[in-house]
């Protein structure tokens, strides 16, 4: 990869004065300038690991959407997406520019959405080296012809180290923020030196132009495909396994993160790489990411001795500590990154309660439900004093990244999988045998199990029993899973106990549920659990 200057590298359009700008550099000259400036440290293997700084994750609540004629009355207005003026725009946007201006920069031009009709095309001006290295990873790579002769569609301008002084006469909370702005198609970060804010920034438009002006539903989903063209869709939401699933040595990986399903019937990745987690990551448990954690990849947060050997284990900076790569780190890829429609549906969910299935099969109206819930469950003990499970429902397993209202990308979703004929899946990587403290994690080869099973056709026969409080269908016998796992009531010591909670957990689905109801049809109104808190259970 050479260092190409497009022919349009004139930066002043963008306000920034007397730059100097590093075009188009190789992840080796990058991580050669990280190190050089001290900005990070290579592991024993020769990759590159930093630190984020203040911010070791996402801030949704300084994130923000302009609000003008193109999404005052598109846009889900509220505590996701908080609105603030052109004017308020424009002056922070002047405020960064001015602050780039005289620095040494980094431009990057890529894309983003693999089907060719989508193709959008982003340039990322970055204050920090390891910035721009974070989107060789996680954008597509484009071919030399097209860099010189390159267009951006959006801008992403990052500049971690600019801190609203006076955030409040911005409109904005602290002096850190991510602004979308949908008419001069500009992403705006400041303040933060997540990366995660670059990628999330990007899908969070797509999020919104997609449906709104190409017919394609954007899904924060991981996706493979099988040796007979067969693709996986899964959904879910952080820390539920969806990198971990779809990486399986006998599908090929369409991509783990951010994918759009098109009117052609074709499931797309946005992306040119992965961003996983990389908490307690091992050779054994995750054999692909483990081996992708190679020279180009960047890690984040992570601890390490003074050999440069990485721990893990180690979460005294954050619990969130990340590896992006580019895609081709992984062996079994799939190339070009789209495949066809979906066979299968899982929605994956870590539940804390140990209250759900490890595996169930839902009826359309449950998909609908169940994808509009978006649910997991946060573990006891990451704040003082929680010492119970806390439910955590995200619309979509994505609501921080969507501007429309759930229910659009709900009923898209459920025409694609009616249209498609889509089995769907609600798949538990939480707690068996009680709730977390109690129970044990239903173990990760079991959940490979079940779904190695459901792809390759085995549960086509097997009898299913309804699940008396939440309606799922939960098979009777799966290959290679102990049969007494796959209902959990029996693997709870007291069933009482488990009854009281599940009817806990089918009251706080029922309580999230409501601010949907209004815009939620009957069928998916009845996907919910069957009881709400005023039924007792007399047939138990």
């Amino acid at each position: 990869m050479s260092t190409i200057i497009p022919k349009n590298a004139n930066l002043e359009k963008y306000k920034l004065k007397n730059v100097t700008p590093n075009w188009n550099f190789s992840f080796e000259k990058l991580q050669k300038i990280t190190v050089d400036k001290g900005m990070g440290k290579e592991t024993n293997n020769g990759t590159l690991a930093i630190n984020t700084g203040k911010f070791k994750g996402r801030s949704p609540q300084d994130r923000f959407i302009v609000k003008d004629e193109y999404t005052k009355d598109r846009v889900w207005w509220g505590k996701i997406n908080k609105p603030i003026s052109s004017e308020n725009f424009d002056r922070l946007y002047d405020e960064v520019a001015n602050y780039l201006s005289n620095k040494e920069i980094y431009a990057r031009d890529a894309a983003v959405c693999a089907d060719p009709k989508y193709i959008t095309n982003v340039r990322t001006i970055t204050e920090y080296p390891w910035s721009n290295m974070f989107t060789i990873n996680m954008f597509l790579r484009l071919e030399d012809n097209e860099l010189e002769n390159f267009e951006e569609d959006w801008l992403v301008l990052c500049a971690p180290g600019y801190e609203c002084p006076n955030p409040k006469e911005y409109g904005i909370r602290q002096g850190n923020f991510s602004i979308l702005n949908f008419t001069k198609k500009i992403a705006l970060v400041g303040g933060s030196g997540y990366t995660g804010e670059i990628k999330k920034g990007i899908f969070s438009a797509l999020n919104m132009v997609l449906p709104t002006d190409k017919n394609v539903l954007p899904m924060h989903c991981s996706a493979n495909v099988g040796e007979d063209g067969d693709t996986a869709i899964f959904f879910g939401l952080s820390g539920t396994g969806k990198t971990t699933l779809s990486a399986d040595p006998k599908r090929n990986l369409i991509g783990d993160d951010e994918h759009g399903w098109t009117a052609e019937d074709r499931i797309f990745n946005f992306e040119g790489g992965c961003y996983a987690k990389a908490i307690d990551l091992s050779e054994e448990n995750e054999p692909d990411i483990f081996r992708a954690i190679k020279p180009g990849a960047l890690l984040e947060n992570v601890v390490m001795d003074e050999n440069g050997v990485v721990d893990y284990t180690d979460v005294s900076l954050t619990q969130n500590t990340r590896v992006s790569y580019p895609i081709y780190h992984i062996d079994n890829i799939q190339t070009p990154s789209y495949g066809d429609n979906p066979k299968n549906i899982f929605f994956l969910t870590a539940d804390a309660f140990g209250v759900l299935p490890p595996v169930s099969k839902l009826t359309p109206g449950q998909a609908a439900y169940h994808f509009i819930s978006g649910y997991t469950a946060k573990v006891a003990g990451t704040e003082e004093g929680v010492d119970e499970p806390v439910p955590s429902f995200s619309a979509c397993f994505g609501a921080p990244f969507m501007p429309l209202h759930p229910t659009v990308y709900a009923e898209m979703l459920s025409k694609k999988m009616q249209d498609a004929g889509v089995n769907v899946w609600l798949i538990n990587t939480g707690w068996s045998g009680g709730p977390y403290g109690v129970g044990s994690r239903i173990k990760l080869k079991y959940t490979r199990a079940m779904i190695t099973a459901i792809l390759n056709g085995d549960l086509a026969n097997v009898e299913f029993e309804e699940h008396p409080i939440f309606g799922l269908f939960m098979p009777k016998y799966v290959p290679n899973v102990p049969i007494e796992l796959l209902d959990p009531m029996n693997t709870w010591l007291q069933k009482g106990g488990y009854i009281t909670k599940a009817i806990q957990l089918a009251h706080y689905f029922h309580l999230n549920f409501e601010k949907f109801e209004s815009q939620a049809s009957e069928e998916i109104m009845e996907g919910g659990p069957l009881i709400d808190q005023h039924h007792h259970l007399d047939h138990m």
